[in-house]
């Protein structure tokens, strides 16, 4: 009979849990299920979307559990299985405006090799996008947001459909880089705090 699991890391847990014992399954989705909801409320506009896609992710892991290898980090297999289904979700999804900001998420998040960096990078986007002219903030949020298409935005900024297509362009760019500036500071600050404690040591 397997008895419950103590409170044990996620390597402990998932150890556990590849041996049976359905107790550290549950302690693993009930300590892993907010970040794993969190990653899929900020790039879904769906409550109840990203709560299925959450359970899509422990659908697979609870399949997967014993080809896990314990070795490596348990959260950075889980949010890799959160990504392949969330790729999965953009190539089958009907709903433009679903797709749009998810999309650049996806393409925002291939800036960092981090998974604790994700939710960093997205937190940065409002902060970037006011650093655009005002026409170049307001086709992306109307593209990636309202799911308006190219010609669309086009009339409204009374641009020529080419020219649009330009601003988006550079719009997408600029925002890349002020997100780039903004970790690679970051980036920076932590290695220069990581240096002090060795001082100090």
């Amino acid at each position: 009979m397997n008895e419950p699991v103590a409170q044990h890391d996620d390597a402990e847990l998932a150890s556990a849990a590849k041996d049976g014992q359905k107790h550290a399954f549950a302690q693993l989705y009930e300590r892993r299920h907010g970040l794993v909801f969190g990653y899929f409320r900020a790039r879904v506009l769906d409550h109840s979307q990203a709560e299925d896609l959450t359970q899509e992710v422990f659908l697979r892991v609870f399949d997967a559990i014993r080809r896990y290898d314990t070795t490596q980090r348990f959260q950075s297999w889980l949010m890799g299985i959160s990504r392949n289904v969330l790729r999965e979700y953009v190539r089958g999804i009907k709903r433009r405006r679903e797709s749009g900001w998810t999309e650049l998420c996806i393409e925002l998040e291939g800036m960092v090799d981090d998974e604790g960096l994700y939710d960093d990078v997205l937190h940065l986007v409002p902060q970037c996008m006011k650093g655009l002219n005002e026409a170049a903030a307001k086709s992306l949020n109307w593209h990636y947001m309202a799911g308006m298409k190219v010609q669309a935005i086009a009339d409204r900024l009374e641009r020529t459909l080419g020219a649009t297509k330009v601003l988006m362009v550079r719009a997408r760019q600029a925002l890349k880089r002020c997100i780039k500036k903004h970790l690679d500071e970051r980036a920076a600050e932590a290695r220069d705090d990581q240096d002090d404690i060795e001082r100090l040591n």
